[in-house]
């Protein structure tokens, strides 16, 4: 069976090519593709294919689809018409006659009403009337979009806007995990899953930190305006500030808590536990 794993130079990408390599595909049935394959060319040594794609040039898209069976579209982290990238990844996977595609969306992303998900939207939306087969991993938030943040929290403590609302949060690799199981389980199409590990409140996100790294971290809640000043204050441009904030508004309304159990029945064990999480990625 061949599989194409898109964004294969990205951070989830590659964990979803290591771990369907982990579960015994063969590095010949897999298709890494990316912008820059220089940054997998250790996979190109263990047998992977490996293909230069780009989602703003559909006949590379044309090239990485042909032959392929199932296609994981991850999600582009380039913003200038990210919905009309991922509709050049559909498009080009009518054209292949591709069997399967399996998309990494975000949480609750049809019914958001963050920023960050419109895009989301719009791309399942194109999968829905696409005729294509599918299956869309809504991926809650990974652990790595806080622990980066470290040095910062250590000097100025997590500020933020999110109240006493949750955000679920996962280990990057263990969705990348995930999708490796979609990739090669059954069952799976039409579905749509939203994926999550546990559920922990900011407060509660500061005091794990606390813990971990013995430095005793505080959380101060703040208005969305105020935080969205404070991120312009710290050099983001406006309006990148604006969605960052949105992120914590959303969190304070309940839009990124999810129920662990799909994440879990995909993992066949539940998620990595979120202080047990953090110190990993820490480590990492």
């Amino acid at each position: 069976m061949s599989l194409v794993v898109t964004g294969a130079t990205g951070h989830l990408g590659r964990a979803v090519v290591e771990s369907l390599l982990e579960r015994g595909v063969p590095a010949a049935d897999i298709t890494a593709t990316g912008r820059s394959t220089e940054k997998v060319a250790d996979l190109a040594a263990r047998g992977v294919t490996v293909v230069v794609a780009d989602y703003k040039d559909p006949a590379s898209l044309d090239a990485a689809f042909a032959g392929a069976d199932k296609v994981l579209l991850v999600s582009s982290n380039d913003f200038d018409d990210r919905a009309g990238q991922h509709r050049n990844a559909i498009d080009a996977a009518q054209r292949a006659g591709v069997g399967h595609v399996v998309y990494t969306s975000g949480p609750k992303a049809t019914t958001s009403s963050m920023l960050l998900m419109a895009d989301h939207k719009a791309t399942e939306e194109a999968l829905a009337a696409s005729g294509l087969t599918t299956t869309v991993l809504r991926n809650g938030w990974y652990v790595e979009n806080y622990t980066p943040q470290l040095p910062t929290y250590l000097e100025h403590g997590i500020v933020g806007s999110a109240g006493e609302g949750k955000v679920s949060i996962a280990l990057r690799r263990e969705l990348g995990e995930a999708a490796a199981a979609v990739l090669t389980g059954e069952g799976h199409e039409g579905m749509v899953y939203e994926l999550g590990g546990d559920a922990v409140t900011l407060l509660e996100l500061a005091a794990i930190f606390s813990d971990v790294t013995g430095t005793t971290i505080a959380y101060t809640g703040v208005p969305v305006e105020t935080f969205q000043g404070i991120l312009v204050g710290a050099g983001l441009p406006e309006p990148v500030a604006a969605i960052f904030a949105d992120v914590d508004r959303a969190i304070s309304i309940g839009e990124l808590e999810v129920n662990p159990t799909e994440l879990a029945a995909l993992l066949g064990r539940p998620a990595t536990a979120a202080a047990d999480a953090v110190r990993i990625a820490l480590a990492e």
